[in-house]
């Protein structure tokens, strides 16, 4: 069972989740990263721009889901050296520091909580997150064309695309593709019809909505629906 709340880092999300059934739902991108709990180790998901489908048995997790581009300031690697992938804690800080890290949360009652100390932690040594990252994610978030932001943002297309790679992983064009999926999934999901849901969202028309679904999601809209069930 899946369960989230909003954390007391700001933009961030606290989430458990728990083996129920035999179907491992795939993670789709989301344009965020999130550290991560489960079985005695600390992970860190990087940027995802495919499905990822967990690997081996089912397994209860814990995880904070930082607000896009803002893990990497508290990380300290640049987003796009952990693209689609799941590394563990300790191939980024010293190892000493992760195992006293894994012990806090091991001892502790609530393992989410635990996490989200730790990242409330690192976030105030790292300071206050980049309101230009987060200016874009609004921007983008909104349907905003990548080129009027960057003109909004006072950034040159390269620049722009520099700071895209260290603090997403990727290009702001791909950014504002997993943001629009995300506008689009969250239409759906509330019950809005296809078509309405292609127009609201920016795609140009259902068609268009149907092969980004097919990308990046790795499967039909209809098909990713049911499987929320």
């Amino acid at each position: 069972m899946y369960a989230e709340r909003a954390s007391r880092l700001t933009g961030a999300v606290v989430w458990t989740n728990s083996p129920a059934g035999t179907g491992v739902r795939p993670v789709l991108p989301d344009g965020c990263m999130d550290l991560l709990w489960s079985e005695g180790r600390l992970l860190v998901a990087g940027p995802d721009t495919r499905p990822y489908a967990p690997e081996g048995p089912a397994r209860s997790w814990a995880g904070v889901r930082f607000f896009p581009g803002t893990a990497p300031a508290l990380l300290g690697v640049p987003a796009h050296e952990l693209r689609d992938l799941r590394v563990e804690l300790a191939d980024l800080w010293p190892a000493a520091r992760v195992r006293r890290l894994s012990d806090r949360i091991a001892a502790a009652p609530d393992p989410a909580s635990a996490l989200e100390d730790i990242a409330l932690d690192r976030a105030a040594e790292a300071g206050p997150p980049d309101p230009v990252l987060r200016r874009l994610v609004e921007c983008l978030g909104e349907g905003r064309p990548v080129s009027a932001t960057a003109a909004e943002l006072g950034l040159g297309e390269r620049r722009l695309h520099r700071r895209c790679l260290t603090a997403f992983g990727y290009g702001p064009k791909t950014l504002a593709r997993i943001l629009r999926l995300q506008r689009a999934l969250a239409l759906a999901r509330s019950g809005t019809a296809y078509a309405e849901t292609a127009v609201r969202a920016g795609y140009a028309d259902q068609p268009h909505l149907a092969r980004e679904v097919r990308q990046l999601a790795g499967m039909p809209l209809g098909e990713l629906l049911a499987s929320d069930g």
